[in-house]
């Protein structure tokens, strides 16, 4: 990764997950793809939704976020505020879900690590995705 200032960015996500590997896990069973677009409404009960799309994986619950977070990102940015906006994306999934946020905004971080070592290995990608770099800014500011 040839930007310093993203390389950095990554070892503050490593340093956040390091304080939550020690900790016990909350395993559950995980969607790990769970977004927007792998949701739908049934038709005979628009409350009810169904997930679809699945890749299973056993973990905390906290490492959900990611891809709601980033998702419909347009939406995000055209509300002027995209700091804003997407604290109250998260606070709101966070608070749904009755996760702790700042374990929540932890294990994202890793996911953001994640992706990025995955992009760099697999697509040999040398930066990491915009909105993931946003994501991963907006959660270490806030000092969750």
């Amino acid at each position: 990764m040839a930007d310093e200032d993203e390389r950095q960015l990554l070892i503050n996500c490593a340093a956040r997950l390091e304080e939550l590997i020690t900790d016990p896990i909350d395993s559950r069973l995980l969607h790990w793809d769970l977004h927007y677009f792998n949701t739908l409404s049934t038709l005979d009960d628009a409350q009810r939704w169904k997930a679809i799309d699945p890749k299973p994986l056993i973990g905390d619950s906290a490492f959900e976020l990611l891809p709601a977070l980033w998702n419909r990102w347009d939406d995000l940015v055209r509300t002027g505020d995209v700091t804003r906006a997407l604290l109250r994306r998260f606070d709101l999934m966070t608070d749904v879900l009755g996760l702790d946020r700042s374990r929540a905004a932890g294990w994202t971080l890793g996911r953001v690590l994640q992706v990025a070592v995955w992009d760099l290995v697999r697509f040999n990608e040398g930066h990491i995705c915009p909105e993931h770099r946003a994501i991963a800014e907006v959660l270490l500011n806030a000092r969750i």
